[in-house]
């Protein structure tokens, strides 16, 4: 299939093109480089640098009969969310219900959306269910489940399908250190503790302590970002196929607390890295875990790296060969 992929050159995007390559796909990336990285773009993959919300995205579509859409644009931070909720209802609603009618004007058929487990916000029940009460806790997760929504009603009423993957942690990155995680500023907690690791940052900040859980720490599950990619190429393989609209969870089904995964990156590194305590962050939820047992059943999904050191072990490689990212100017 030739696929429009959106946000094609940040992070998760970028391993999910080479993902959707391996399957025998044509990945087409659309990305405005505002967070991307031009480093991560394979050579051999048509890059075409403009906004989702760019009305002549709908020519871009036709142009190269694009058949769906992987749509992995928007701001991600939810601490920036709370601060700055008009670039997330603007970036990630506005221009994803341009992007959703362009595909529709287009005659596109399939769309992947790149959700997130921030729809549920503080859950009753873990692991969390993909039919658990919906009520995210920070405007990141509002924005997400807004789109969830946009894309609901353009399937009962215009007929494309779609599948929402509600995915945890990602972390990790591609075992060949070619391509990782590098994001400015860098809100996620396994490459700040590893930028400590590196002696990038003084100390690492652990947000809280007074959580209800083992170690009064967040816990969180960590998926792989590979285990992401392949499960992006299924749902759409699943659609192409016939399969119905519908949301699937992805994560490790494990929990793992700040501290334990500070305490991992310092067996993985040998370095014994400071660290500091603060107050909470506004929105963090204190404890989030995904039952993936419907995509396991659904598409077959299996994750490949379930071990948490293993997540660690990759990420560092990057981090050492790529200290600064992909700028070595930073």
């Amino acid at each position: 299939m030739k696929l429009l992929v959106t946000g094609g050159a940040g992070y998760i995007g970028s391993h999910t093109v080479r993902a959707l390559q391996k399957a025998g796909h044509t990945p087409i990336i659309v990305d405005n480089f505002s967070r991307g990285h031009r480093d991560s773009v394979p050579t051999d993959v048509l890059c075409i640098e403009m906004d989702i919300a760019d009305s002549t995205l709908v020519e871009v579509m036709k142009e190269h009969e694009i058949e769906g859409v992987m749509h992995f644009a928007a701001h991600s931070q939810v601490g920036e969310s709370m601060v700055n909720p008009s670039i997330y209802y603007d970036n990630n609603v506005v221009g994803s219900y341009r992007l959703i009618e362009s595909a529709r004007q287009a005659g596109v058929k399939h769309f992947v959306f790149s959700s997130t487990a921030a729809v549920y916000g503080e859950p009753e029940i873990v692991p969390i269910k993909e039919d658990a009460k919906l009520e995210p806790t920070n405007v990141y997760g509002r924005t997400k489940l807004m789109i969830e929504q946009m894309l609901s009603d353009y399937s009962k009423i215009y007929g494309m399908t779609y599948v929402a993957l509600r995915y945890f942690n990602a972390a990790g990155a591609d075992p060949s250190g070619e391509i990782g995680e590098d994001h400015t500023p860098e809100t996620h907690l396994i490459p700040l503790v590893l930028d400590a690791a590196l002696g990038k940052r003084p100390h690492i900040t652990v947000f809280g302590t007074d959580y209800p859980t083992e170690d009064g720490t967040c816990v969180r599950d960590y998926i792989h970002v590979n285990d992401l990619a392949s499960a992006h190429v299924l749902a759409m393989n699943y659609l192409h196929d016939g399969g119905e609209s519908t949301v699937f969870n992805l994560g490790s089904g494990n929990g793992f607390s700040v501290k334990a995964i500070i305490e991992t990156a310092k067996e993985v590194t040998g370095i014994d890295i400071l660290v500091e305590y603060g107050d909470r962050r506004a929105g963090d939820p204190g404890t989030l875990i995904a039952s993936s047992d419907k995509i396991k059943s659904v598409l077959g999904w299996n994750p490949v790296f379930s071990n948490v050191k293993d997540v660690l072990k990759d990420a560092w490689g990057w981090h050492q060969s790529h200290p600064n990212g992909y700028d070595d100017k930073k």
